[in-house]
């Protein structure tokens, strides 16, 4: 099984799905990680990426997926996967695959990108996003207001894991 847990800057992603690996022993994919450099510059300059830019990350990504499947492994995935033709890439050929949407207010975004030091997505960008969201139908969706013990708690109880 794979558990993408998505959503816009400053959700949690990674801080859930970090917990939430860690609680399964399984392994965890930083989908920041693979943004190829060219995407973190523009962002860094606080430039939002195009559906153009985001290919070849989206192409990283599911080739990270690929090899999670050919060795039979389970794994969290934290990325954004804010619109409806990403999610259906990452989900594509991989029935095992599972989305948590974490749903956040703006303010509270705004407010933890602010506190967030050190990562290449600034709070200038965050409307960017906000604008980009095609919210998911088919997802599991928690409230990120939450803490992360209760946002892993309520994934693990409605996924079975």
């Amino acid at each position: 099984m794979q558990i993408v847990v998505a959503g816009v800057a400053g959700s949690g992603k990674t801080t859930v799905g970090r917990r939430l690996a860690a609680e399964l022993g399984w392994a965890f994919v930083e989908g920041d990680d693979l943004h190829p450099p060219e995407n973190v510059r523009k962002m860094r300059r606080g430039v939002p990426l195009t559906a153009a830019d985001r290919e070849p990350w989206l192409a990283a990504l599911a080739g990270r997926l690929d090899e999670l499947d050919a060795g039979a492994k389970s794994a969290v995935v934290a990325c954004s996967a804010l619109g409806r033709s990403f999610r259906r890439r990452l989900a594509t050929g991989r029935p095992g695959l599972r989305l948590v949407w974490l749903d956040a207010d703006p303010a509270l975004l705004a407010r933890r990108l602010r506190a967030r030091r050190g990562h290449f997505f600034g709070p200038d960008l965050l409307a960017s996003q906000i604008g980009a969201v095609e919210p998911p139908v088919h997802a599991l969706r928690v409230d990120a207001a939450r803490t992360p013990a209760d946002i892993v708690a309520a994934i693990r109880r409605a996924l079975g894991v």
